[in-house]
């Protein structure tokens, strides 16, 4: 993929006047800086996850990157564009999904909305239809053509909102909680879905998600931000590493046996033959269960991805804590 940055944002900020109730007849008005002096850049073609905890700004920035908000300072580019000064030249280049909110017409059967979509930016009818049913074939879409969106479920709306994000062929695309609501099957064909289209037709993809897993399936490099402020820019290996993260290993035994002892896993919990073992999560579990497999009489047992706030908790420690050990490669930790 090229190294051409697509995505440039210096020094942007995005503070908010926000007045609350102190008294009988009075407000108090106070800024908020929901985003923070960041920087950072994506080169045409990247799938970059942006992730940190609630409220630390992150779909602040994506609407920001669409020309939904104006940054309070700083500067923004995509594909050489201003965003928040030339927005209608722009989003014929973008595709927006928001997981809280849909793009599409309420009252509508899902095949008007694309319709109106295929008038609004103006697509060629051949490229249109082409478009559609590639999308309607891969997200499974068929049978909801003709429904109103109103009476369609979270899982299935979000799939309608990918497919309208996505036909009129977008360089870039920003997904803001896309697989919230999706069962494990729909979550995994949208996986497969943006993967092919990644690969296949070089779209730059921006991901905020609290799922781990669309994280470790999607994308390579990985930005968290916290407070408004860019607190780490690299691998998601390096991520694991840098918050000491750690996943767990949910272990049932033919019958109730003492504590396993397998380094560098620890046994959690105990209940019975079931066994809960905490492991780093730059180890590999494939070498953990097998040595777990020939020691102990194994009935079942699974692998649970560490919460992405309890890795970022981690790693944003304290002053008073003391400082973890140094990461070398782990990408880049910004003070």
């Amino acid at each position: 993929m090229a190294d051409e940055a697509f995505i440039e944002v210096d020094g942007v900020e995005k503070v908010f006047d926000v007045r609350r109730r102190t008294g009988f007849l009075k407000r108090e008005r106070r800024r908020v800086r929901a985003v923070d002096s960041i920087s950072f850049r994506v080169a045409r073609g990247e799938m970059v996850g942006y992730i940190g905890p609630n409220g630390a700004g992150k779909s602040t920035t994506i609407k920001m990157l669409t020309g939904i908000l104006t940054p309070s300072g700083g500067r923004l580019r995509v594909a050489g564009i201003d965003p928040s000064r030339e927005r209608t030249r722009l989003a014929h280049r973008i595709g927006v999904v928001f997981g809280q909110r849909t793009t599409l017409w309420w009252d509508l059967p899902l095949i008007d909305s694309y319709r109106l979509m295929h008038r609004m930016y103006r697509i060629p009818d051949a490229r249109y239809r082409e478009n559609l049913d590639r999308l309607v074939d891969l997200l499974g879409l068929e049978e909801l053509l003709d429904v109103p969106v109103r009476q369609l479920s979270l899982g299935q709306r979000m799939r309608g909102d990918i497919a309208a994000a996505l036909l009129h062929d977008p360089e870039v695309l920003y997904l803001d909680e896309p697989t919230i609501g999706l069962d494990v099957m729909s979550k995994a064909r949208v996986r497969t879905f943006l993967r092919e289209l990644n690969a296949e037709r070089g779209t730059t993809v921006l991901l905020t998600t609290h799922d781990l897993q669309d994280i470790e399936q999607l994308c390579s490099r990985v930005m968290v931000i916290d407070h408004g402020r860019l607190v780490y820019d690299g691998a998601l290996a390096g991520l694991h590493e840098v918050g000491e993260s750690e996943r767990t290993l949910v272990v049932d035994l033919e019958r109730e046996l003492p504590p396993i002892e397998a380094a560098p896993a620890r046994v959690v919990k105990v209940d019975g033959p079931r066994q809960w073992l905490a492991f780093p999560a730059s180890e590999s579990a494939a070498v953990l269960v097998a040595r777990i497999a020939a020691d102990y009489p194994l009935v079942d047992l699974s692998v649970r991805e560490p919460d992405i706030e309890a890795v970022i908790a981690r790693m944003l420690r304290t002053p008073a804590d003391p400082p973890g050990p140094p990461v070398e490669d782990a990408g880049q930790v910004i003070s």
